[in-house]
């Protein structure tokens, strides 16, 4: 509704603009043909909303795109100019030119000179000038050491936990795609996702109101890339721009971002960090839950959620039995420990 008005206010101006250009050029003119003398200011007025119309038409083939990668070389060619028009009258005021033809001379060179500057550096060097204007407008964050957050560590929960102890400090930036993504898994139709996402907005909510304990500040931002559609394309575009680390689980996104140059922090790393370590014939105590995937293999786990692969286990499921470490296998989505039955112990 407003570009409409708006657009009706640039013809209406335009008309008048072209009726008082009509009025200018036949001041001098007799007006003995009153008749001839109005069709011209009509025709001004007319001119004036045909040229109006056409900058309209023509602006609709402006996308914001085209415009973003013009605008440096414009404004580089303006600046340009600008100073050579200002240089020529420095340079009249102080040699005291007051010949009109060598005064607009020196200005039109002038601006000629610094014009082709201005398109040279607006035109070549353009694809440069992005990098300048993201430099200049890299965020600063108070309490330094951005940090972003992707959903799967909202649903995860224990980001929270984490803050708490202090090993993790700084800024946490949550951009507002990630909130968006969080509200489409707590409106789903799953019953186990629409579970998950609003236990991440729970938490995340109780994170941002007490910025658990002050050890961290939670800042929501706004930017988010047009260009690119995914979330996880997104958050290493505004990791890079903000030279900000990400916090995530998604194995995936670990590794497009280590490849794009990015650091990221992995709580399942860290979590496979911190537990005990396990040595090969080393004995433990552990229940089977589960038959395993080849035969008589049994599964059970371990306090912190590690999985133990029982040889021999599949018959003593849902007891507890006595087992000797065979091996240990560490990937990035946990460690699993291969053992072997000793015997029975309830």
């Amino acid at each position: 509704m407003t570009n409409n008005i708006i657009r009706g206010l640039f013809i209406g101006a335009c008309a008048i603009m072209g009726y008082v250009w009509a009025l200018v050029a036949t001041q001098d003119a007799p007006a003995a043909d009153p008749p001839y003398y109005q069709m011209f200011l009509v025709l001004g007025a007319g001119g004036g909303i045909i040229v109006s119309v056409l900058i309209l038409f023509a602006l609709r083939f402006v996308t914001q795109e085209l415009f973003e990668r013009i605008s440096p070389a414009l404004v580089a060619i303006a600046l340009a100019m600008i100073v050579g028009y200002s240089l020529s009258q420095y340079i009249a005021y102080l040699f005291n030119i007051e010949d009109i033809a060598v005064h607009t001379l020196l200005t039109a060179t002038l601006v000629l000179l610094f014009g082709y500057v201005g398109i040279s550096l607006g035109l070549t060097r353009a694809s440069n000038w992005e990098s300048l204007i993201k430099a200049v407008r890299k965020r600063h964050f108070e309490n330094g050491n951005p940090k972003l957050v992707d959903t799967s560590v909202i649903i995860d929960g224990r980001i929270a936990d984490i803050c708490a102890t202090g090993f993790i400090e700084g800024t946490l930036i949550i951009p507002r795609f990630v909130l968006h993504e969080l509200q489409r898994i707590a409106d789903s139709s799953d019953e186990l996702r629409r579970a998950r996402g609003r236990r991440g907005l729970d938490l995340l909510k109780t994170i941002q109101d007490a910025s658990v304990q002050r050890k961290v500040d939670v800042q929501v931002v706004e930017d988010d890339p047009q260009d690119v559609h995914d979330v996880d394309s997104k958050l290493v575009r505004l990791a890079r721009e903000y030279g900000a680390k990400i916090i995530t689980n998604d194995l995936n996104l670990n590794k497009v971002a280590q490849i794009e140059g990015v650091e990221v922090l992995n709580i399942n790393d860290l979590a496979n960090a911190v537990k005990p370590a396990v040595l090969p014939d080393e004995e433990m105590q552990v229940r089977i839950v589960k038959e395993g995937k080849e035969a008589f293999q049994g599964v059970g786990y371990l306090d912190d959620g590690t999985m133990v692969v029982v040889d021999g286990g599949k018959n003593h499921v849902g007891k507890e039995v006595a087992v000797v470490v065979t091996s240990v296998l560490q990937t990035t989505a946990g460690r699993m420990i291969f053992t072997r039955l000793q015997n029975v112990a309830s």
